[in-house]
């Protein structure tokens, strides 16, 4: 069974990261939270990152706000595919800073980058990367897009007085 690591650099992300956490848990798929902060516990952002692969994750989803470094510490030294969360936080200017500094990684070290607080797609993301050799996951995530499909189609029906 595949599992997902969700870190975040300290607890004032945990409301943003909540919406991953939630979603992954609604596929089944195992997640393990922590708080590793990349300028506060570099000693175990090191750990984390090079363990992770044999640790038994599959996709690791990094939330940060500010400077943001965390997703990108950890893609820099784990062969797992990482999505950064940019977190709007207290310390940021509107969240742009956190956005550029997950977004603009150099060559050779990608981190996928969901919106501005976009944890439920970082979720959704690492559910359809383990979905790709996962039919157990991929089949909730067909699922899971055809109910988004059919909300649409009751909201239109019901704006259109059609219910």
């Amino acid at each position: 069974m595949s599992k997902v690591a969700v870190v975040m650099g300290s607890t004032s992300d945990m409301p943003v990261m909540q919406d991953a956490i939630d979603i992954l848990k609604g596929f089944d798929i195992e997640v393990d939270v922590d708080i590793v902060s990349a300028h506060r516990t570099p000693e175990k952002l090191f750990d984390f990152s090079k363990n992770a692969h044999t640790n038994g994750y599959s996709v690791i989803i990094a939330g940060a706000g500010g400077a943001a470094h965390l997703p990108g510490m950890v893609a820099s030294m784990s062969p797992l595919p990482v999505i950064g969360v940019p977190v709007k936080s207290s310390n940021s200017i509107d969240g742009w800073d956190s956005v550029l500094s997950i977004l603009q990684m150099p060559g050779g070290v990608p981190v996928a980058t969901v919106a501005l607080n976009g944890a439920k797609n970082a979720g959704i993301l690492a559910a359809q990367i383990i979905g790709s050799s996962d039919k157990c996951v991929l089949d909730k995530i067909i699922l899971y897009k055809e109910g988004l499909k059919q909300k649409v189609i009751d909201g239109a029906k019901a704006v259109n007085g059609n219910t």
